[in-house]
C-alpha cells in the first residue's frame, strides 16, 4: 500500500511538478497526505499492540518530527537546486554577454528571444549558443596568438634581440574583429619593414663584396665582423636586419669607400709618377706595358674603378718598388736626362728665334751636377720651369714670328720676280715657262701686299716691346731694325729704278737720233744690273728647327745688313735661284723640266 502511495505521488509529481507554477505547494499537499496516512497505520498497529495513549501520542509527535525534519530537508535542496540552477542561468547570460563582448558582436543568431519558462529549459535553449561562442572564442584567441607572435617575432629581428620570443598574452577581454585587424595592419607594416631592412641589408653586403674584390680583401672576413649571419651559408630570411647591424654595415661601406679612394688617389701619384720617370728615361713600351694595370686608372673615378683587385696592397707596393727602383736609376741617369731637358729647351728657343749660350748653359748644368750642391730634383723641376716659361714667351712671339715668315716668303718672291723680269728669254716657248709665267702673277700680288705686311709687323713689334719693356729680337737681331733697313733698301731700289727708266729712255732718245743723221741702228748697250733687296733666307734643315737669318744685299755691290746691335755693316749672301718653283706648281710640272738660265 505504501509503494502504491509512493508511485502515485511521483505520478502526481511528474503531472503538476517541473512545469508548474505551483509546484512547491503540490509537493507540501503530497506530504500532508503522506502523515496522514502513516498515521492511519500508526494507529491501527498500536490497537492491536494496545499502546497507551501517551505511548502513541509520544510515537507520533516524534513521527511528526522526524517527517518535519525530513520534509524539510527535502525543501531546503530544492530550494538550493532551484537558486543554484537560477545563479547558472544568470552565469550563463553574463557569460553570453561577455562572450558577444569579447568578439565584439552586437547580436547572435542562436540566441532564445524567449526569457520565461522553466530553468532548465532557459538553459537548455542557452547552451548551444555558448558552445558556438566559446568555439569561436578559441579560434579567435588563437588568431590573435599567432599574429603577436609574429609581431613580437619580426619586432625581436628589428631590435636585435637573440632571446627566445614567449608566446604572447592575448588580451580575452577584446577579440574583436576590428583588433584583429589592427594587429594584422600593424603586422603588414613590419613585414614590409623587414622587407625594406632585408633589402637594405642585401644591398649593402653585394656593396661590400664588391669594394672587398676590388681592394683584394677577404670578404667573408670582413662581412661577419659585422654580424655572423650575412656570410653566404645563412639563408636570406635568417640575415640580422636590426638598427646594430645596419648602422655597422653603413659604417663598413663608408670605412671601404674611404680607403678605396686613398688607395686609388696613391695609386694614381704612383702612376703618375711612373710615367714621368719613363718619359724621362724614354723607358721602352715592352717594360711600361709590366704595369698598365696600374697606369690604366690613372685619371679614373672612384667609381669607375670595379676590376677585383684593382687597388689591392700588394699592386700599389709592386708600383712603390718600380717607383723606387726608377728614381734610383734616374739619380745615376741624372746629366743624360738634364741634357735632355735642356735639348727641349733650346728646342723652343730655336723655334722662337731666340739666340741663347748653349755651351754655356750646357756646362753650368754639368758643374751642378759633378758639385752635388743641388738635388736631382729641384734641378729638373728648376728645368722644368725654365721650359714653361720658354714656352709662354714663344707664345707671345708667335704671332709676330708668324708675319716674319710671311714677309720672308715675300721678300724671296720679290727677288726671284726681280730677276724673272730681268730674263729676256722669259717669254720664249721653253720647257716650263707657262710655270714661271704662273709663278710671276703669284709673286706681284703677293709683292703688292708687302708694304701692309710690313706696317703691320712693325706696328705688333712695337706693341710687343712697350708691353714686356724688351727688345724683340730674331736670331739675335732687332726686328725694327731689319724692317728699317728693309725700308730704307727699298726705297733705294725705287730710285734706282727710276734712274734705269731715264737712262733707258736717253739711250732711246740719242739711238733716234744717231738713226735719224746716220741711218743706223748701234747696238744696244747692256743695262747695268738694278740693286734688289732680298729678304731673310733660311740656313736650317728640312724640318724649320733651325734658325733663320736676314741679309740684305746688293746684286752686285753688296748692301748694309743690321748686326746685333742694331749697326749696320755688310754681308755678302750667295744669289738667288729666281727659277725655283713653288710646290703648288711643281705639283703639275712635268719631271725632267729644265729651268730657264740665268741672265749675266
Amino acid at each position: 500500500m505504501v509503494r502504491a502511495f509512493m508511485q502515485f505521488s511521483l505520478h502526481f509529481g511528474k503531472q503538476c511538478g517541473e512545469h508548474s507554477a505551483d509546484v512547491d505547494h503540490a509537493y507540501a499537499c503530497l506530504a500532508l497526505l503522506m502523515h496522514f496516512f502513516f498515521i492511519f497505520v500508526a494507529t491501527q498497529i498500536w490497537d492491536e499492540v494496545g499502546e497507551s495513549d501517551e505511548e502513541r501520542d509520544k510515537m507520533l509527535l516524534q513521527l511528526e518530527q522526524e517527517c518535519l525534519d525530513v520534509y524539510k530537508r527535502k525543501v531546503d535542496l530544492a530550494v538550493k537546486s532551484r537558486a543554484h540552477l537560477l545563479q547558472t542561468l544568470a552565469d550563463a547570460r553574463v557569460e553570453l554577454t561577455n562572450l558577444l563582448s569579447a568578439l565584439g558582436e552586437k547580436t547572435y543568431v542562436g540566441i532564445p528571444e524567449k526569457t520565461s519558462g522553466a530553468i532548465k529549459e532557459q538553459l537548455a535553449a542557452i547552451a548551444p549558443a555558448l558552445e558556438k561562442l566559446w568555439k569561436q572564442k578559441d579560434e579567435r584567441i588563437k588568431e590573435f596568438s599567432d599574429v603577436q607572435s609574429q609581431i613580437q617575432k619580426i619586432c625581436a629581428e628589428i631590435a636585435g634581440t637573440s632571446d627566445k620570443v614567449e608566446s604572447p598574452a592575448v588580451n580575452e577581454s577584446d577579440l574583436s574583429l576590428k583588433k584583429l585587424d589592427e594587429f594584422h595592419a600593424q603586422l603588414q607594416e613590419l613585414q614590409k619593414e623587414k622587407s625594406d631592412r632585408l633589402h637594405k641589408v642585401l644591398e649593402f653586403v653585394s656593396t661590400v663584396h664588391d669594394l672587398c674584390a676590388v681592394l683584394g680583401m677577404d670578404f667573408l672576413t670582413t662581412v661577419t665582423e659585422v654580424h655572423p649571419s650575412l656570410n653566404d651559408s645563412t639563408g636570406v630570411q635568417s640575415k640580422s636586419i636590426s638598427n646594430e647591424t645596419l648602422s655597422r654595415l653603413a659604417e663598413t661601406v663608408l670605412a671601404l669607400k674611404e680607403d678605396k679612394k686613398q688607395r686609388l688617389q696613391k695609386l694614381q701619384e704612383l702612376a703618375t709618377q711612373l710615367i714621368d720617370l719613363w718619359n724621362l728615361m724614354d723607358t721602352p713600351p715592352e717594360e711600361r706595358s709590366l704595369f698598365d694595370h696600374v697606369t690604366c686608372n690613372i685619371s679614373a673615378s672612384v667609381d669607375e674603378v670595379t676590376i677585383p683587385g684593382a687597388l689591392a696592397l700588394d699592386l700599389i707596393e709592386q708600383a712603390e718598388v718600380e717607383v723606387e727602383r726608377l728614381d734610383q736609376l734616374k739619380a745615376s741617369r741624372m746629366k743624360e736626362i738634364a741634357f735632355k731637358r735642356q735639348s727641349e729647351l733650346e728646342e723652343i728657343f730655336a723655334q722662337a728665334h731666340i739666340e741663347i749660350d748653349t755651351e754655356a748653359a750646357r756646362a753650368k748644368i754639368l758643374s751642378l751636377i759633378d758639385s752635388g750642391n743641388v738635388e736631382p730634383a729641384e734641378l729638373l723641376a728648376d728645368m722644368d720651369n725654365q721650359i714653361v716659361k720658354a714656352k709662354e714667351e714663344a707664345l707671345s712671339r708667335k704671332e709676330i714670328l708668324d708675319k716674319v715668315e710671311k714677309w720672308m716668303s715675300a721678300c724671296e718672291e720679290e727677288s726671284w720676280l726681280e730677276d724673272y723680269n730681268r730674263d729676256e728669254n722669259r717669254y720664249n716657248a721653253s720647257r716650263g715657262a707657262h710655270l714661271n709665267l704662273k709663278r710671276a702673277e703669284k709673286a706681284r700680288i703677293l709683292v703688292n701686299k708687302i708694304p701692309a705686311l710690313v706696317d703691320s709687323l712693325v706696328a705688333k713689334t712695337r706693341a710687343w716691346e712697350q708691353e714686356r719693356g724688351i727688345t724683340f729680337t730674331y736670331d739675335g737681331v732687332p726686328l725694327l731694325a731689319m724692317l728699317d733697313e728693309y725700308a730704307m733698301l727699298r726705297q733705294d731700289r725705287e730710285e734706282e729704278k727710276k734712274r734705269l727708266r731715264d737712262q733707258k729712255k736717253f739711250h732711246e732718245q740719242m739711238s733716234k737720233e744717231q738713226e735719224s743723221m746716220f741711218g743706223a741702228t748701234p747696238s744696244p748697250a747692256r743695262q747695268p744690273s738694278t740693286k734688289k733687296v732680298v729678304g731673310p733666307r733660311a740656313n736650317g734643315g728640312a724640318n724649320g728647327s733651325s734658325s733663320r737669318r736676314l741679309s740684305l744685299n746688293a746684286h752686285q755691290n753688296g748692301s748694309r745688313s743690321i748686326n746685333r746691335d742694331g749697326k749696320r755693316d755688310n754681308r755678302p749672301v750667295a744669289p738667288v735661284n729666281y727659277v725655283a718653283i713653288s710646290k703648288e706648281d711643281a705639283a703639275s710640272q712635268i719631271s725632267g723640266t729644265e729651268h730657264l738660265p740665268s741672265t749675266p
